[in-house]
Order: structure tokens, then C-alpha cells, then sequence
């Protein structure tokens, strides 16, 4: 009697593996032509990015920098465009002044900086009756 439910136990899990096996192969999304993978391989090797080294896990390129192209880097910011946006942030008060907190100077100091703009032409009022009338109108 064992024998026989330990044989259908295993052939029930075979046909499990089988199955799941399957479903995981016929899945459309995953699927890529030759084509398509021959030309992530070429990339691959033509950057370096595929590991050369399976303990460590690290890549052709980072091995073997000098054999690879440099990787592209975000264009920075101007050293203008820098001073500009401390300036900004140091008269708005969108500046971390307590690093403990993490509280910005408008916040610790608000009667030095000034306020959030309010929308031309309306008020905090107007703005609540007008949130008041579209929800009762739901």
C-alpha cells in the first residue's frame, strides 16, 4: 500500500513540475525572438554588462574597465544654475537649518519668509464653499 501512494504521490508532483514548467515557457510577455536576443547579447558584450565572474558577481566592464566604452553620465548642472537655486531656496526658507528635525528655516522662522502664494483672485474661503457645493452636488 505505500508503495503504490508513494508512486502516485510522485507522479502527481512530476506532472505538477511538467505543467508549471509550461506555463511559465508560454508566457507571451516573456517571450523574445532570435533576433531580439542575439541583439541584447551583442550589446551585452559590446558594453561589457554580463558577469564575468560568478562569485563576485561583478561585470565585464567593471573586471576589464579599460576594454569597454566609459558609461554615459547625466549632463550636471551649471555652476550657475546651482548658486541660483540656493538662492532661491535660501529666500523662500527651503532650507534645512536643524538637521536634527529636519525643519527648514520657513518653518522655525516663519515671520521672516514669505507665505504661500494664494491662487490670484480667490481666497481660502471661496476655495472651501467650492469644495462645500461639489460635494453636496455628489
Amino acid at each position: 500500500m505505500k508503495k503504490s501512494s508513494a508512486f502516485a504521490s510522485a507522479i502527481a508532483l512530476a506532472a505538477a513540475a511538467l505543467t508549471a514548467g509550461h506555463a511559465v515557457a508560454a508566457d507571451p510577455a516573456a517571450a523574445k525572438t532570435r533576433e531580439q536576443v542575439r541583439a541584447e547579447l551583442a550589446e551585452a558584450q559590446r558594453t561589457g554588462n554580463f558577469i564575468v565572474d560568478g562569485q563576485t558577481g561583478l561585470l565585464a566592464r567593471q573586471m576589464f574597465p579599460g576594454q569597454y566604452p566609459a558609461e554615459q553620465t547625466a549632463q550636471g548642472k551649471t555652476r550657475a544654475q546651482v548658486k541660483q537655486e540656493l538662492a532661491e531656496a535660501q529666500r523662500t526658507g527651503n532650507i534645512v537649518v536643524d538637521g536634527e528635525t529636519g525643519l527648514l528655516a520657513r518653518q522655525m522662522f516663519p515671520g521672516q519668509y514669505p507665505q504661500n502664494a494664494v491662487a490670484q483672485g480667490s481666497e481660502r474661503g471661496q476655495e472651501v464653499a467650492g469644495r462645500e457645493r461639489a460635494t453636496r452636488s455628489n
